[in-house]
């Protein structure tokens, strides 16, 4: 009796030795990985029981690039964890051909869905803990096995995800691989672009009709358009599910071939580093779409001519240069941001639930939203080369009447007959070869050289500013800039930087004249001399980030009769 008591009491201590053991190891691991690197870009959350109500213990933190390392030591790969999704239905149709001969995985855990919370509780607790327990038996580096270790209140490592995206290079290469494996080109377009049609239940791919994944495949499902709400191409997968099934599987099917193939770990994609290491082709041809050079906006009505009502056209036409924003851009969804129809589509005169009641106006004039043409614009002035004169200048100021008239241009009698004809391709074809670009300033003899600011010559001496140095500067910086070449029209346009508030003129009067010494204390938002030169001349070095000239001295001169 002794004899078998002690027995069990050696198999207990077996027992805690090695559960010890287990845990120490397991701790130790999870120290060292989280040691190693306390930013990544593999960090997944585990919070999947959410869906099922509050959760009980915190949210796990899991390094996925971590796991599948370990797995490959192993011989094993990402169907280890991940289920494949045979015959159920999530790619029907044309994707198929893209995954032909390897079965696209399951995002989940061991699991094709979430059916009751302790089922998927006890999914994860099982094979993690299994396999946790197993490779620390084989006396490798492994995960933790109890509560504790995986649900921490706080961790030490943080996430330095990037946001991926396909951008006009990576589309171009991706395009140009395919065009050598496949044939006609709905095998090559159809891998990726495809509409589901309902009759048929099925994704197809319909020529001519592409647009980005984002359009049916939402970041956030909540956040549901209203122009989507009811069409049956909103997929009930997330644009985040989406890519990595669809992405992740061609790439594992190539590589399963023995050819080169994008990423299939999460730093390939997502890592800052991985990013600037992406081949980028310099000059992208135009991906062809059968659409316009160029396009007259209009309003979307059809109204009689000099009908006076809301709705008919009150401005001169405005003339959208298509193909020179595809170039300056690098996706369509910069302006196309909910579908690739035009603006007026959803966005009408007096607005409608289908474009959130955002008036067709405003689509075009709203100043900081990045998808209209004056926030983008906006957006495109905080460009270092441009930001030193822009800073200054008021954002929801009303813009000049002159200002309406660079994009609303004032037709010729040949335009207003193509305008009658209501041939709106030959007039937008009139309008863009009237269009001119000019880097045009005052002579050199209008310029002076040097300017001398000595009315504050005090502690320092006057200031001598290369001024005609300044201004060619300028000029050099948006020389290749046709969105600045086009908008700065008048010779002294570009002077208005710092020849502010005063109409634009060769000689524009002198800072004194509005900023006093002391400054004005009736108007306090209008600085005075010194807070006017230092303000104007340092913000702008600023934001040019310019070095120098830095310190007072490096643009004064001590006044050493003062000292």
């Amino acid at each position: 009796m002794v004899k078998g008591k002690k027995k069990f009491w050696w198999v207990g201590v077996l027992i805690a030795v090695f559960m010890i053991s287990t845990y120490c190891i397991g701790g130790e691991g999870m120290k060292e990985l989280f040691a190693a690197d306390q930013s990544r870009a593999d960090i997944i959350t585990i919070d999947t029981l959410r869906v099922f109500g509050y959760l009980e213990k915190p949210e796990v933190v899991f390094l996925h690039d971590a796991h599948t390392d370990a797995l490959e030591k192993k011989g094993k790969d990402c169907a280890t964890c991940h289920f494949a999704q045979k015959n159920t239905g999530e790619i029907p149709g044309t994707f198929n051909d893209a995954v032909k001969s390897i079965d696209p995985l399951s995002p989940k855990f061991k699991r094709l869905e979430d059916t009751a919370r302790k089922e998927v509780m006890d999914v994860y607790h099982k094979f993690c803990i299994d396999c946790h327990t197993q490779m620390s038996a084989e006396g490798d580096k492994s995960g933790p096995v109890t509560c504790g270790e995986c649900h921490r209140e706080t961790v030490e490592v943080t996430s330095a995800r990037q946001p991926m995206g396909m951008n006009k290079s990576l589309h171009y290469r991706h395009v140009k691989i395919h065009e050598k494996k496949e044939n006609p080109q709905e095998k090559q377009c159809g891998i990726c672009h495809h509409e589901y049609n309902a009759e048929k239940k099925e994704l197809v791919y319909v020529k001519e009709k592409e647009g980005t994944c984002r359009y049916c495949h939402l970041e956030n499902a909540s956040d549901i358009p209203a122009h989507m709400k009811d069409s049956p191409q909103l997929s009930r997968l997330s644009m985040r599910e989406a890519s990595h099934l669809d992405c992740i599987s061609c790439h594992r099917k190539t590589l399963a071939k023995n050819e080169m193939a994008g990423p299939v770990k999460c730093a390939g994609c997502h890592a800052d580093e991985s990013q600037k290491k992406f081949r980028k082709v310099a000059d992208v041809p135009r991906m062809e779409r059968k659409q316009p050079d160029a396009v007259r906006v209009s309003t979307g009505e059809k109204v009689e001519k000099d009908a006076d009502r809301p709705g008919a056209a009150r401005m001169e036409a405005v003339l959208y240069d298509h193909k020179a924003h595809e170039a300056n851009n690098d996706t369509c969804r910069v302006c196309h941001h909910a579908s690739m129809d035009k603006c007026s589509k959803c966005h009408t005169v007096d607005g409608t639930k289908d474009g959130n009641f955002v008036k067709l106006e405003q689509a075009f004039h709203r100043i900081g939203n990045d998808n209209s043409c004056l926030g983008c614009h906006e957006l495109n002035q905080r460009d270092p080369k441009c930001s030193g004169c822009h800073i200054f200048m008021e954002k929801q100021r009303r813009q000049p009447d002159a200002s309406c008239l660079k994009c609303h241009q004032k037709l010729t009698p040949e335009m207003e007959a193509a305008a009658e004809k209501t041939d709106d391709k030959a007039l937008a074809r009139m309008m863009a070869e009237q269009k001119t670009y000019t880097l045009e300033t005052y002579e050199e003899k209008d310029i002076p050289e040097k300017v001398v600011i000595s009315a504050m010559r005090d502690t320092y001496e006057a200031v001598e500013l290369p001024h005609r140095k300044i201004v060619r500067k300028l000029q050099d910086n948006i020389r290749d800039n046709k969105m600045a070449t086009f908008f700065h029209r008048e010779k002294g346009t570009l002077c208005q930087g710092c020849h502010h508030n005063s109409p634009a003129s060769a000689k524009p009067p002198k800072c004194a004249s509005c900023h006093g010494r002391p400054f004005d204390e009736k108007q306090p938002n209008r600085p005075g001399l010194m807070g006017a030169y230092h303000q104007q001349c340092m913000t702008c070095h600023k934001e040019m980030k310019l070095e120098k000239p830095a310190g007072c001295l490096g643009c004064h001169k001590e006044n050493k009769e003062k000292i």
